[in-house]
């Protein structure tokens, strides 16, 4: 079965803490709305510390038109990937040496937050050698699933093609969406929640040459699953201005009564249950996101420390983060036959699980 081999995370340079985005969100919406001190709680109840942007934040107080917004992504989805890309070839720590760039034979590129064509990972294989004959694979617009879909979707390459090593670059610039002249409260909480970052992983498969210097997560099995007519409860309104966010209040509910069967049934159907999970490597949509997975399956909150950690010092980065979560995991070295599950759940309204084991 394949397996991933390495795992790299990329911050962007502007740190904010929790406090400058409530001042800065405090300036730009008071006067919209009478009620501004009770609605900026919702700040201090998603246990975010601090989160990383690309841009300084003096910039998020003026307007920026649809065109600015995504030149700066493009811009800095390509400098932030190319460096993301080389940190996971060389695999510190991870691969027992570093690989080529033209050893590579498909690239996945994962974003929602802006779009190009030709599309990043094209882009970048001018600014970095790899061959020309490079599978190139962008996915757009699966938001916080994007990054496990990903994952997924190397998996099966590899199934066809075993020799194949496969890059997922996940690349997420969400600040840039920010609409300072939007008064609704689903961009009043998108303030609250989403950041930018940067993930890249290696994935080979079971006859790559590549060697690695300690356990590595094997993908066993994979499962994709679409919520019919719910496509309002997350994603974008695209608009003059770009991006608007979608963001339903109905979402922890909707996990809740959804993700627990779904889970189960994918466990039962690889010979497993619950119990048998020692890792749940989970896309910390949020702080009442990680209380709903913990309800709909019945775990402790001990199983989501890791996703809480990265959500308490990077935010929400949608497609990335669970990338983030899942280096965190590969780092703590598992031990040998330990099962994880990856799981995140994105727009559409859908769902992405993976089961694996290090090995």
């Amino acid at each position: 079965m394949p397996k991933i081999l390495s795992v790299s995370t990329f911050k962007p340079p502007h740190e904010i803490k929790q406090q400058q985005a409530v001042e800065l969100t405090r300036a730009l919406f008071s006067e919209k709305f009478t009620d501004i001190e009770r609605l900026l709680k919702v700040f201090d109840n998603g246990d975010i510390q601090k989160r990383n942007i690309c841009m300084p934040l003096e910039w998020f107080e003026k307007e920026h038109d649809f065109k600015e917004r995504n030149d700066l992504y493009i811009d800095h989805a390509v400098s932030y990937g190319v460096q993301a890309v080389q940190s996971c070839l060389e695999g510190d720590n991870m691969l027992s040496m570093p690989i080529k760039p033209s050893e590579v034979d498909a690239i996945f590129f994962i974003s929602s937050s802006g779009i190009s064509t030709p599309s990043i990972e094209a882009r970048i294989m001018n600014l970095i050698p790899f061959r020309d004959d490079t599978k190139r694979v962008p996915i757009w617009g699966l938001g916080c699933a994007g990054g496990a879909a990903g994952i997924s979707r190397a998996y099966e390459y590899c199934l066809a093609y075993p020799k194949a090593n496969v890059l997922v670059l996940s690349v997420e610039l969400c600040s840039l969406t920010f609409q300072k002249d939007d008064y609704s409260k689903s961009n009043l909480i998108g303030a609250s929640l989403f950041s930018d970052g940067v993930a890249c992983a290696l994935v080979a498969g079971r006859e790559s040459t590549v060697k690695v210097n300690k356990p590595m997560p094997k993908v066993i099995a994979t499962t994709s699953k679409l919520m019919p007519n719910s496509e309002g409860v997350m994603g974008w309104d695209v608009q003059n201005s770009g991006l608007h966010v979608i963001f339903s209040k109905s979402i922890p509910s909707i996990i809740t009564k959804w993700l627990g069967p779904f889970v189960h049934e994918f466990l039962s159907t690889n010979g497993l249950n619950k119990e048998d999970i020692a890792h749940f490597v989970a896309h910390p949509g949020g702080k009442k996101v990680l209380e709903a997975y913990e309800k709909a399956l019945g775990f402790e909150s001990v199983k989501t420390d890791v996703s809480r950690n990265i959500l308490r010092e990077n935010g929400n980065m949608s497609s990335p983060t669970i990338l983030y979560v899942l280096q965190r995991f590969m780092e703590s070295e598992p031990e040998v036959g330990d099962y994880g599950l990856m799981a995140a759940l994105g727009p559409g309204f859908c769902g992405e699980l993976l089961l694996l084991k290090w090995e």
